[in-house]
């Protein structure tokens, strides 16, 4: 009786457990070093996919040309390779400043009473409900259109998911008995805010910041493929995306098909990366 109620060790879920760990982690450190070789190119590449070579225009793929070239004679692989490059630029800048106005807000909320909670779930839920692309497209006519617009466009856009889920951990936080008794022993919430509630949210911050890449580049690439971005002489995935409506027809399939899966690529990358950096720092799944 005994040896039929005997049961094993767990070691046959540790190791699929292991297993899927170590293929995330793979494919994160391969996303990153994909990301990180973009500027790296784009910097090997020099003037090509800026200089127009009539010479060559709309040149099918081949040796000479990997990706082809556009009406222009443009290189396409060169200038794919810096659209992406402005997406990267645009969308760390416009994620770090969705994650900081989402950070303030989510401390304020709590530490502020109740009439500023209740102001910051208004202003999250209001955020929420409109309409996410006629938001981004009213901000960016708004502002003139061009990289700047562009980048506070999709900041002021993309803070209202992340608010929530950091306020819910300050909500945690709060009742932790390290903050209560610091407040006990006199010490201000401004004081408890930066010593003891924005250590704690600082994983959170971070892979709400990498997840985040992936939404800011596409509405990065939305907006100037709908002519309210980035200014139609540079290279951009948007605009690159854009000119090819014209010539898709004609056969010329190249022109949106390699832009295309070169930034789904891109996302797909953030997307891993994100999913090791969760993985290493959630403590449910940073000691499997």
């Amino acid at each position: 009786m005994a040896e039929t109620l005997h049961v094993p060790a767990q070691e046959p879920m540790i190791l699929p457990r292991m297993g899927n760990r170590i293929w995330t982690l793979s494919f994160a450190s391969l996303g990153l070093a994909l990301i990180l070789f973009v500027p790296l190119a784009v910097l090997m590449a020099g003037p090509a996919g800026v200089a127009p070579d009539f010479a060559a225009r709309l040149s099918p793929p081949g040796w000479q040309h990997w990706f082809g070239t556009d009406q222009m004679g443009h290189d396409m692989l060169a200038r794919t390779l810096k659209g992406l490059n402005t997406s990267l630029w645009v969308g760390l800048v416009a994620s770090t400043c969705s994650v900081l106005i989402a950070t303030v807000l989510a401390i304020v909320s709590i530490v502020g009473g109740k009439w500023v909670d209740g102001l910051v779930s208004l202003l999250v839920d209001a955020a929420i409900g409109l309409p996410h692309l006629v938001l981004l497209i009213l901000i960016c006519f708004a502002l003139g259109g061009g990289p700047v617009a562009v980048t506070l466009a999709v900041a002021l856009t993309h803070w209202p998911r992340l608010t929530r889920i950091l306020r819910a951990e300050v909500l945690q936080i709060r009742q932790a008995p390290y903050v209560v008794a610091a407040r006990h022993f006199g010490r201000s919430w401004a004081s408890i805010a930066f010593g003891h509630i924005l250590p704690h949210l600082l994983p959170q911050m971070l892979v709400g910041l990498v997840l985040m890449f992936p939404h800011a580049i596409l509405h990065e690439a939305s907006l100037t493929f709908l002519g309210f971005g980035l200014d139609p002489t540079r290279p951009a995935i948007g605009v690159m995306l854009a000119d090819s409506m014209r010539y898709l027809t004609a056969g010329k399939w190249w022109l949106g098909l390699f832009p295309g899966l070169c930034l789904l690529a891109l996302v797909l990358c953030f997307d891993a990366v994100g999913n090791g950096l969760r993985l290493i720092l959630d403590p449910r799944t940073a000691e499997t």
